[in-house]
């Protein structure tokens, strides 16, 4: 079996590829996420804000299908494996960076899960949940839980197998599960593996990619999609089965 590798630093190989693919076997995270607990809301309160996010990624989709991005402009209604994207704040010269809220697609409903991948530029997530929806998020590396920002119930965190590897081979997979009606925050060290899979309909992030604009223009890409930064560890997508699981609650989270 190949030995993994730390793949910090790794460019894409081709960075107009969508589904660039590295082997799940020689990839060694160079850090780990950290996960901190930000606040629980009254049900009605975390349906709202969510609501209202999500609100704008549909309207930026429905716009982009009456009046699509001309080309050469960034096009701010895009798609990932995860949900629905819309491009809030493009970056500009002298402010490398951009943000995007994400509309999550619901595992359950669409009976897939998206993809392990890591980013070759660092990230910071705020994942928001309502009512009815969890999000599952996983890494193959224990995700660092810090201490809550306020009084916040303990998270189920457990580790699994992640599907979908070569025969022969097994990685484990480590969890962290955002309950109903909660807000976190996790930040993303460039090169880390990372999957996010919302259970539920009610669920957004709200992300911020301050390296972004600096990789594109670094591989040369010939059009700006957010996108292009991602590398998959996998090939195919699983089941929603493989990622509905939210296991049982542990009282000490990894720190």
């Amino acid at each position: 079996m190949t030995q993994p590798t730390e793949t910090i630093g790794r460019m894409k190989r081709s960075p107009d590829h969508e589904d660039e693919i590295l082997d799940v076997r020689g990839h060694l995270d160079p850090d780990r996420n950290r996960l901190t607990p930000v606040v629980q809301l009254p049900p009605e309160t975390a349906l709202t804000v969510v609501d209202a996010l999500s609100g704008l990624v549909r309207a930026a989709h429905r716009e982009e299908g009456e009046r699509p991005t001309p080309a050469g402009e960034p096009k701010r209604a895009q798609v990932f494996e995860e949900g629905d994207v819309f491009m809030l704040e493009p970056p500009f010269p002298g402010f490398f960076a951009d943000r995007y809220l994400m509309d999550f697609y619901d595992t359950a409903a669409r009976d897939i899960c998206s993809r392990m991948h890591l980013h070759t530029g660092l990230r910071f997530v705020r994942m928001m949940t309502g009512p009815d929806t969890t999000i599952r998020v996983s890494s193959l590396s224990p995700i660092t839980v810090r201490p809550p920002t306020g009084r916040f119930a303990p998270l189920s965190c457990f580790a699994d197998d992640l599907p979908g590897t070569p025969d022969g081979v097994r990685r484990e997979r480590h969890n962290v599960i955002v309950p109903p009606n909660s807000w976190v925050d996790m930040q993303i060290p460039r090169g880390v593996s990372h999957q996010f899979n919302a259970v539920g309909p009610n669920a957004v992030i709200d992300s911020v990619h301050p390296e972004e604009s600096i990789e594109t223009l670094r591989e040369g890409m010939s059009g700006y999609r957010m996108m292009a930064q991602t590398i998959f560890l996998a090939k195919d997508r699983s089941p929603a089965a493989t990622c509905a699981d939210t296991g049982a609650p542990e009282t000490t989270p990894p720190r």
